[in-house]
């Protein structure tokens, strides 16, 4: 059975290098010239209201490229409640309004061009830069899916272990180096309570505060998660919305708010990781963006696979819509 395993790991890493050597930045130069203009202005409309929507779409383009590739999949809306989006984990995804306004501006200009798989990928890019994170160049050439199913939805939840987590990440091609680096994103945005509830006062059912866990930061959250209805704190609790290294900071000093956050900083395979980010915060930007890049290519369709959907919500009339 470990031979089995083995070929398979090994077969689907090499398709995932030839699919993503077709991507290239600037894929768009010749068919849509303005498309990433295009998109970069709706996301800076969105940004200057609501810098939330940084965490929402990097949110998005990670639950996306972790099911099935990065195939635009968790866009799919579904009457049956049966597709991608109505998984658990992706009820909370929100920024699917910002997607189809990009994708109704770029079709206005090219129609049937640009894939929804690449308007996540680079409106996610320019929400990270104008968060104050790094702004690189987005290899494009993606292809939309013809499949989004409920069943397929597994992804890390935030009370594994670096173990267990890295399992996950593993599978998809990505390094140790790669999970810690873009667990970063969670240098914006926020976790409703239920998600770190057990942490503050009954860690472990043991009646007590995680040990983990800095007493003051318990205490201030705990104080947060009683004020109403599963309601949300900061991930990161200093430079709560910009792209930055103080997360990992944070950590250092027991201050991660999910689980796998502080485990992180506490686990010997993943603390000299942690530790050279909090201490050099011009090592985080870089990184952050070759792993996002990275990310990105997993298991794309490119060529002629699937297609290019006219609407992101629905699969193009002229297929046969597969929802499992």
């Amino acid at each position: 059975m470990e031979k089995i395993v083995v070929v398979l790991v090994f077969w689907c890493s090499i398709n995932i290098g030839i699919a993503s050597a077709q991507l290239q930045v600037g894929f768009y130069n010749s068919r849509c010239p303005k498309a990433e203009s295009i998109i970069r202005g709706v996301v800076q409309q969105r940004f200057n209201r609501d810098r939330s929507i940084t965490p929402a779409l990097l949110r998005m383009h990670f639950h996306d490229c972790f099911v099935r590739g990065c195939d635009a999949s968790i866009l799919i809306d579904s009457k049956s409640k049966s597709a991608e989006k109505d998984a658990g984990p992706n009820l909370t995804v929100r920024g699917f309004d910002l997607i189809d306004a990009a994708k109704k501006a770029v079709e206005a200009a090219c129609a049937s061009t640009v894939s929804c798989a690449d308007i996540i990928t680079l409106a996610t890019r320019d929400a990270v830069a104008l968060a104050g994170g790094p702004n690189y160049a987005v290899p494009t050439g993606r292809r939309d899916g013809l499949v989004s199913n409920i069943n397929d939805v597994s992804l890390p939840g935030p009370q594994e272990s670096v173990a267990q987590a890295f399992s996950e990440f593993r599978r998809k091609g990505l390094t140790l180096n790669d999970m810690v680096t873009l667990l970063g994103a969670h240098t914006v945005g926020v976790a409703h309570c239920s998600f770190f509830q057990d942490r503050l006062s009954n860690f472990q059912g043991s009646g007590k505060p995680d040990p983990t866990m800095d007493p003051g930061l318990a205490a201030r959250l705990l104080r947060i998660c009683g004020t109403g209805n599963d309601p949300t704190a900061f991930l990161d609790q200093g430079t709560s919305f910009t792209v930055d290294n103080q997360f990992y900071n944070q950590t250092v000093f027991k201050r991660g708010i999910l689980q796998i956050d502080q485990e992180l900083a506490l686990d010997r395979s993943s603390r000299p990781i942690v530790s050279a980010f909090a201490s050099n915060k011009a090592a985080f930007p870089p990184s952050f963006a070759a792993a996002l890049i990275k990310m990105g290519k997993i298991q794309v369709l490119v060529g002629s696979a699937g297609e290019i959907r006219k609407n992101c919500r629905a699969f193009n009339p002229k297929r046969t819509p597969r929802l499992n």
